[in-house]
């Protein structure tokens, strides 16, 4: 069984050594997502990229592995994902979010 409903994705973009206390920025994005409710987050690291300083960063090269782009989603209602983002604002200095809507489909087992 599977219904479906309307929801939004937050997609943050950041650099994989950008630093909140001393620590990854995507954790601490994390940990307030969990903090916050939200039903999940996710982060993929990036294997190229480039941002605002158009200098592109690679795994293919060992001198520019540093700096990789990471990518962090949340899906969840407008409401939270909005409210959830006001409250992140302090995070996202050089940071690049989106938000769409999407359609999240949920599945469930059927039990008799």
């Amino acid at each position: 069984m599977s219904y479906s409903r309307t929801e939004m994705r937050l997609s943050i973009i950041l650099g994989q050594d950008d630093l909140w206390h001393h620590k990854p920025k995507y954790q601490e994005i994390v940990k307030r997502a969990r903090a916050a409710g939200l039903s999940g987050a996710s982060v993929w690291r990036g294997v190229e990229g480039y941002g605002a300083s158009a200098h592109i960063h690679t795994t293919r090269l060992l001198d520019l592995a540093d700096g990789l782009p990471v990518l962090v989603v949340a899906v969840d209602t407008e409401e939270r994902i909005r409210g959830f983002l006001d409250g992140i604002g302090e995070l996202l200095t050089e940071a690049t979010v989106t938000l769409e809507g999407v359609e999240r489909v949920h599945f469930t087992e059927d039990r008799p």
